[in-house]
């Protein structure tokens, strides 16, 4: 019986092992099993050699003196909350854009008008309770929903649920400034020209038919 000698591994040859199928070399298309011609020719590219540091490339980072903040306008009325809230959320943190950065305040000013008409799905109009703490002994106060949207402050209810969406810190509370939310049609920002942004568009889901 013949022993099997092994062939040599170099950077620039190729090996057959017994049992394993693969191929080394410097991207090379020989290979045993022609089912993985195109995958090992793709993986065993030469990644050694003159071009390798042109091929690697840098993490962007924008700084925030080159942030360009646009200033958008959404009519919420007819719009589911949570649905909104990720949309307001995404442009105030700037992850609608291919120069987000997580530490730099790169989102845009956000204006919402008509927040005193947006829908709940489900039963979380009459269900849903939001709780807040006075501070003394035995302080805790609760509020539905319904009760928010038909108070004095019906804003309060798309202001918490973006605030929730937004990492807590100096940061999140920066870009939370970048928000301003309005009960009716009328809003003080017509000079900043905002461009409007039909969130019921983006996705059938996030306008609720009656």
């Amino acid at each position: 019986m013949t022993a099997l000698v092994p062939s040599p591994i170099s950077p620039h040859g190729t090996a057959v092992r017994k049992g394993r199928r693969f191929v080394i070399g410097g991207g090379r298309t020989l290979c045993v099993n022609p089912s993985n011609k195109k995958r090992l020719s793709l993986s065993f590219v030469d990644r050694e050699g003159p071009n390798r540091k042109q091929q690697s490339m840098a993490t962007f980072s924008q700084k925030p003196a080159d942030v360009v903040k646009k200033w958008v306008l959404i009519d919420a009325e007819g719009l589911v909350v949570g649905r909104l809230a990720t949309v307001i959320a995404n442009h105030l943190r700037g992850k609608h854009k291919p120069t987000f950065t997580p530490h730099v305040d790169d989102g845009d000013n956000v204006i919402v008008i008509n927040a005193d008409k947006v829908v709940f799905t489900g039963k979380k109009f009459t269900d849903k309770v939001y709780y807040w703490h006075t501070g003394h002994p035995g302080g805790i106060k609760e509020r539905t929903a319904r009760q928010l949207l038909e108070g004095r402050f019906p804003e309060r209810v798309v202001e918490k649920a973006v605030e929730r969406m937004i990492p807590r810190g100096p940061l999140g509370r920066r870009q939370m400034k970048n928000l301003r939310v309005y009960a009716g049609t009328e809003h003080p920002h017509v000079a900043q020209q905002p461009v409007t942004l039909d969130v019921a568009k983006l996705n059938a889901k996030n306008k609720k038919v009656s």
